[in-house]
């Protein structure tokens, strides 16, 4: 039977890079992936196409799902319309838990890797992050660095130049709105927030 693969880091640590990467891999080999996004991911689309892209260019067309729609459907559609062999899912954390639970069903039929976050602005656990860590077969940290050189843990939001731990959960941007620091340059950074 194949697994359920969760590989999650902070911002800028590669993640949407490997799920191309995995994609590429797969398809050398002549196997058909279902590369799929949250819907409300919509950075880098051109209006028409979703894409996953990656900061250091990569870029491939995905398929999205909203948080009403089923990967097994998804599923079902890419088997009628010429196979899967493996269904990639970048931005995983948006996924509803009930979608990680399908997800997981697939495993029956595919191996299905999901990349994203583990937490977010606040340093807590994104919905479907945490449904794919009580399901997921293997977990995998993607590890980045935090500017004063030790490993970054947290997803610190901006606003205005101002380091914040409130707000909406779901705030898209990139590196104008996000950097990934460690815990320690993460409060210092909220201390000169409220500070300002």
């Amino acid at each position: 039977m194949s697994r359920l693969y969760f590989k999650y880091g902070t911002m800028g640590s590669s993640k949407s890079a490997q799920a191309l990467m995995c994609k590429f891999n797969y398809e050398q080999k002549g196997m058909k992936v279902l590369l799929v996004k949250p819907e409300l991911d919509n950075r880098g689309d051109d209006g028409e196409t979703p894409k996953v892209r990656s900061r250091i260019g990569l870029v491939a067309e995905c398929k999205t799902i909203s948080a009403e729609q089923s990967f097994v459907d998804l599923f079902d559609q890419a088997i009628a319309s010429g196979g899967c062999d493996c269904i990639i899912v970048d931005e995983a954390q948006f996924c509803t838990p009930t979608q990680i639970d399908q997800l997981k069903q697939l495993t029956k039929h595919v191996p299905v890797l999901c990349y994203g976050l583990m937490t977010d602005f606040r340093c807590k656990l994104f919905k479907g992050s945490k449904r794919l860590v009580e399901l997921a077969d293997s977990l995998q940290e993607i590890k980045s660095v935090c500017r004063c050189g030790r490993k970054s843990t947290v997803n610190a939001r901006y606003i205005n130049g101002r380091c914040v731990d409130d707000g909406p959960i779901v705030f898209i941007g990139g590196d104008e709105s996000y950097e990934n620091l460690c815990y320690w340059c993460w409060q210092e950074e909220l201390a000169k927030g409220k500070n300002k």
